[in-house]
Order: structure tokens, then sequence, then C-alpha cells
């Protein structure tokens, strides 16, 4: 009888060290370090109390937005040029482009040297292929190009920007 009675009594298994570390310190680790990132991060600080320093707010207000207020805008005429291809049929490109300028001062500047910059700009244009003109990053290539050009050119007068007005492949 004794036999029978120590089989019905529950027998208590030890809970083994991966299970302990998988279900109970790894959450809890977890747990942890995302409360301590947090506090870090100072998303707690409205909760606790803390208020930030007089010098730090004096920083923040003093990043307000600075809104620039927009260039001279330098419209170029209407560029036609042949792109250079191995077909017997001629692709051309029809560009029109405009350069946002700092000042009157980089206008008379421009004016000045528009032969060179067209010169620049035809020297790159003809070696374009067509099929690199293809899509979004055929347009970015030629912009970024020509920006690079006309900034070498007018050098040390800064060019704010390029924009393509108008691009067309026939």
């Amino acid at each position: 009888m004794s036999d029978e009675d120590d089989d019905d009594a529950p027998v208590k298994r030890k809970v083994s060290g991966k299970k302990l570390v998988i279900f109970i310190l790894l959450p809890v680790i977890l747990i942890a370090g995302a409360v301590g990132a947090a506090i870090a991060l100072g998303l707690f600080d409205g909760l606790l109390g803390g208020e930030a320093p007089e010098g730090e707010q004096q920083v923040e207000e003093a990043k307000a937005p600075v809104i620039e207020p927009p260039g001279i805008f330098y419209e170029m005429e209407e560029m036609t040029v042949s792109l250079s291809g191995t077909g017997t049929r001629k692709n051309f490109l029809v560009l029109e482009v405009q350069l946002e300028l700092e000042d009157p001062a980089a206008v008379q500047r421009m004016d000045q040297l528009r032969p060179k910059v067209v010169s620049e700009f035809n020297v790159f244009l003809r070696e374009l292929r067509p099929e690199e003109l293809n899509g979004s990053e055929g347009a970015y290539l030629v912009r970024e190009e020509l920006y690079r050009r006309v900034s070498q050119v007018l050098a040390p007068t800064p060019v704010k920007d390029l924009l393509l007005v108008k691009m067309l492949v026939q």
C-alpha cells in the first residue's frame, strides 16, 4: 500500500534554467531597457517633473525656422540640342532652364558670362544619349550636371538652384 501512495502524490518538477531565462529574466531585462531608454531620451520629463534647464529652453526658442527669401530667378532661353546616338534617326533634346541667383549682382555676372554658360551646357548635352534621359533618373542627372557646370562658371558668385522648366526628348 505504501508503494501506491507514493505514485499518487504530486510530483514536483524543477524548472529548467533555460525556461527561467526565456520566460522570466528576458522580459524583465527588455522592459527595464525600454524604460531606461525612454528616461534617457526624456520621454518621461513631463511626468517626472523634470524641467529642461533654462539654457536649453533658450536654445530651443532660438531654433525657430528661418524662412529664406526667394532668390532672383534668371530665365535662360530655350535650347534645342541634337543628342549623340548610334542609329540613323536623329534625336533632339528641348530644354528650358531657370537659375535661382542670390542678388542683382549675380544677375549682372550671369548676363556677362551667359555665352560661356550656354557653351558649357551644349558640351554636356550633346554627349548624352537618349537612353540616358529616360525617367526621373535622367532628369536628375541633367539637372545636377548643369548645376555643377553653371556653378563653376559663375564662381565665386553662388547659384542657389537650377530649375528644369521644360525637358523634352524627341
